[in-house]
């Protein structure tokens, strides 16, 4: 499959103890949900490996050396709230000159390099593509035409992201399709239901 001006965001947090995976580090700890997020943007960054497209990956603080990666473009992420930057992030691309972008957080531990493929195939057609999480939000978005009004406003962090989602771009007349839902993993349930694929060190 051809991924000729397409592109892959990667929105994620610096990994600070205390910071990261603050509601499953409520019943596990800060160290524990550390380790657990290390694992996550680990298996997102080997996922996407798979696909052969430029990659962006856009830290939430800073860029730091031992963080460094030589298959991505290193940002940091602009903006006074997550849609402002997820705005900034997709306009940016899109004023490079790509075509089609997805954008995606670290939080899926069910994502694969099919279902990237499948999105990247869906914006042939489509000018949105969805891949709605169980939780209400979206693991996934992706679009071949800048649409702004999809990060103004929006409840983020609430089970009505993906909902509120589909229902702007019904109003707005623009096509779009959803892939797969996945669970992200955001508590001590959600990890408990995959945390067998992976392997701790230490």
């Amino acid at each position: 499959m051809s991924l000729y001006n397409s592109a892959i965001i990667i929105f994620q947090k610096n990994a600070q103890k205390g910071r990261v995976k603050t509601r499953l580090a409520a019943t596990i700890g800060d160290e524990e949900a550390l380790k657990v997020y290390r694992l996550l943007t680990e298996y997102t960054h080997q996922v996407c490996l798979e696909l052969d497209c430029p990659k962006f990956l856009y830290f939430s603080d800073f860029i730091t050396d031992s963080e460094s990666r030589d298959h991505y473009e290193l940002r940091v992420q602009e903006g006074k709230d997550l849609g402002e930057r997820m705005k900034n992030a997709f306009e940016e691309l899109f004023e490079a000159g790509y075509e089609k972008i997805l954008i995606l957080g670290t939080d899926c531990a069910e994502l694969d390099a099919g279902v990237l493929k499948k999105a990247f195939k869906d914006l042939k057609n489509e000018e949105v593509v969805i891949g709605p999480a169980r939780d209400g939000g979206y693991y996934l978005l992706g679009m071949s035409k800048f649409v702004p009004e999809l990060f103004e406003d929006m409840p983020w962090s609430t089970k009505d992201v993906a909902p509120e989602t589909m229902k702007r771009l019904n109003e707005l007349s623009i096509p779009f399709t959803t892939l797969p839902t996945l669970s992200d993993v955001d508590n001590e349930a959600d990890w408990d239901l995959v945390k067998g694929k992976f392997v701790f060190h230490g």
